[in-house]
């Protein structure tokens, strides 16, 4: 914005500065070559009137010349006088026999011989005079006696006016420089602000803390607008910890009495009737799903709060650890998983982010699949997008959780990651905040997250992730059961 600021600054002053100053040097040039062409007219009038003199007294032969010598050294050219016929009477010059018989031919001398004076200017491309020949008529009374023809040398002309451009030159690169450092100071006057306020809604964006921006700087709109980022900053950060600070504290005391609602239907198990032993299952089943859910909003709520700087985490090591441990769990079920792939770099995530992933797809998954099914836990290395081609490329990582359940349309598989949302087929048991949670946690670790189709019917939970060193993914094992473990519970 300061390059802007400062490109448009400079822009219109060079242009109002062109406006100003190649007027003013042609009018310069202009009036230099008028002041030159009437100077040398007078000095031509005045030899004409002394010639008269000198040729009706007779004496032209014995005084024209010096005051044709004098003049000429006088003005530092060159002075020619003729008679009627055009035949020389005096010179400042010598004249060849050819240049003597030509002279009564010459345009400006048949002008002056008809009683014309003459003049003939010649100017460069930039106004200054490149040459100058000036012939007026010799008369006593009505009678026409000759001619007088002066040659002006212009160079001492030509180098004033062009030292004038100069100048006019050197001015306007004056002014600029000094409009510029008037420019640089007023565009970073107005930018610095502008600046600030726009780190501070980065970190904003980010999930920092905003830092208050200054208030006291650049022009009153700017200042305005600080403020009122301030006002809107403090709001969101207040309305976005009552929020955590509800859903937490909401769901923490929640735990509570639903342990014990939990327990006091344990406890009434035996002295209920056999009739309604189903509405007895079916009120555990609910506070059992009401405590996942509780557990659901509690991690989420954890998450937002810790959520901050990325560390490098070894994928390889928490899907091998997260296997092993829901592999007795998955067999008490009936479904086999295996893993595939290997990833022996390391990828960026939030502290934990990876763990709750894995759970909750793999919760997901044993839930979909039916009995005698297989959930793949498969690691693949990804090119990087190809709309960031100009930057960097960045190499990404591919976590796949894929299932052979019966898997959703596409707006299903759109509004998976909506919270408390379950498709209408869903098994009975879930919450509908774990995917959203794995959205969460993988956009915090930033990466990106996705449901698509498996190629036999099932579903394939993609989360891409970026690699924190450059991936050295082994071949593709045999698919394989994973290692015995203890289970632990889900998040969805």
């Amino acid at each position: 914005m300061r390059r802007r600021l400062l490109l448009s600054y400079l822009s219109l002053a060079a242009l109002v500065l062109l406006c100003l100053e190649i007027p003013l040097g042609f009018v310069y040039s202009r009036g230099e070559r008028e002041r030159v062409v009437t100077a040398a007219k007078e000095e031509a009038d005045s030899v004409s009137a002394y010639a008269s003199l000198s040729i009706s007294a007779g004496r032209a032969e014995r005084e024209l010349r010096p005051r044709v010598l004098m003049c000429a050294e006088r003005i530092g050219g060159k002075v020619l006088v003729v008679d009627g016929l055009g035949r020389p009477l005096a010179t400042s010059h010598d004249l060849s026999a050819q240049e003597a018989r030509e002279l009564a031919s010459r345009p400006e001398i048949t002008a002056a011989l008809g009683g014309r004076s003459t003049a003939d200017v010649r100017t460069s491309t930039i106004g200054g005079v490149r040459s100058l020949s000036v012939a007026a008529p010799v008369t006593h009374g009505a009678e026409l006696q000759g001619a007088v023809r002066i040659i002006v040398p212009t160079e001492a002309v030509s180098a004033r006016i062009h030292r004038i451009w100069l100048l006019l030159a050197l001015a306007g690169l004056a002014v600029l420089t000094a409009l510029a450092a008037v420019a640089f100071g007023l565009a970073r006057w107005i930018s610095r602000p502008i600046l600030q306020v726009e780190r501070a809604a980065r970190r904003l964006a980010e999930g920092s803390l905003a830092t208050p921006v200054p208030t006291t700087e650049g022009p009153p709109e700017i200042r305005s607008l600080a403020a009122t980022f301030n006002q809107t900053a403090a709001r969101l950060e207040h309305l976005l910890a009552s929020q955590r600070a509800f859903a937490g504290e909401a769901s923490h005391q929640l735990k509570t009495p639903l342990a014990a609602l939990r327990l006091r239907l344990d406890n009434l198990e035996p002295d209920i009737a056999g009739h309604a032993r189903g509405s007895l299952t079916a009120a555990m089943t609910e506070t059992d799903r009401l405590a996942r859910m509780v557990e659901g909003l509690l991690a989420m709520a954890r998450m937002e709060e810790s959520a901050g700087t990325r560390e490098p985490v070894g994928l390889d090591r928490v899907c091998a650890e997260r296997t092993r441990a829901w592999a007795p769990l998955f067999e008490r079920h009936g479904v086999r998983l295996v893993r595939h792939g290997e990833f022996d770099g390391q990828v960026f995530a939030v502290p934990g982010a990876i763990e709750q992933i894995v759970d909750n797809l793999l919760s997901n998954a044993l839930r979909a699949s039916p009995v005698a099914g297989t959930v793949v836990l498969e690691i693949r290395a990804a090119p990087a997008d190809r709309r960031h081609h100009r930057a960097p490329r960045p190499t990404w990582v591919e976590l796949h959780v894929i299932d052979q359940g019966p898997g959703m349309t596409a707006e299903q598989r759109h509004r998976a990651f909506d919270r408390f949302w379950r498709a209408p087929d869903a098994p009975k048991g879930g919450t509908g905040l774990g995917l959203s949670l794995v959205q969460r946690l993988t956009h915090a670790s930033g990466g990106d997250a996705a449901l698509r189709p498996a190629t036999d019917g099932g579903l394939d939970a993609v989360v891409r992730l970026q690699a924190a060193t450059p991936p050295r993914p082994s071949a593709t094992r045999p698919a394989r059961p994973a290692h015995r473990g203890s289970p632990e519970p889900a998040h969805s």
